[in-house]
């Protein structure tokens, strides 16, 4: 959820795929080197071991979501998709709950995300509760787009839904959506409160 640079205010294309694997391992690698981090400096950061961060850079094992939470504050990686690992697994069965308010919290420039039901890396569905603080396209530099499909339900306010195929999209509490996330997307708040929506993404 975040980006955008209109042509008559429609925002351009950036791709952005949900990190899985592979994917995963470059990610953290990549922005480790941006920041100029040595392996054992974004390690100790993380309160990680070395050898840990280096197998999780080349996909040699599957990360916890606490270990994957410490890299992303050590490496400002803030996309809610980083969490979706969609892994096979052979566990049935799984339960996990998130009391009201004790979500994890990502916070962009133009929302801030409470991420549900956490514990659970190897998941195909992401659900979040999130607080639309843009008020205008111009605040996005490019279309969000990932991979996968996604759901959206208005708890509370009004929004603009903006998609790269469509009209915008006019939406208050109670309304839903549903739409391909590939496609270029991205909503504003246009209540007098930011409007505050759940979203399920599949990826």
């Amino acid at each position: 959820m975040e980006p955008i640079n209109p042509e008559d205010g429609a925002p351009v294309t950036e791709v952005a795929e949900a990190p899985d694997g592979d994917a995963l391992g470059k990610m953290i690698r990549d922005s480790r080197k941006d920041k100029g981090l040595t392996l054992e400096e974004a390690a100790k950061a993380a309160n990680i071991g070395r050898s840990t961060l280096s197998k999780i850079e080349n996909n040699q094992t599957r990360p916890s979501f606490e270990i994957i939470r410490r890299l992303m504050q050590t490496l400002d990686l803030q996309t809610p998709q980083l969490f979706v690992q969609s892994a096979k697994s052979d566990i049935s069965g799984r339960r996990d709950y998130t009391r009201k308010g004790q979500g994890e919290h990502q916070e962009t420039e133009t929302y801030d995300h409470e991420l549900l039901c956490t514990e659970l890396t190897s998941k195909r569905m992401l659900p979040y509760f999130s607080r639309i603080k843009a008020r205008d396209v111009s605040e996005f530099e490019t279309w969000i787009r990932h991979s996968g499909e996604e759901f959206m339900l208005v708890i509370s306010g009004e929004l603009i839904l903006y998609t790269e195929h469509y009209r915008p999209l006019p939406m208050k509490s109670g309304d839903t959506v549903y739409y391909d996330s590939g496609m270029g997307h991205c909503c504003v708040s246009t209540s007098a409160e930011d409007a505050h929506v759940l979203w399920v993404s599949l990826d």
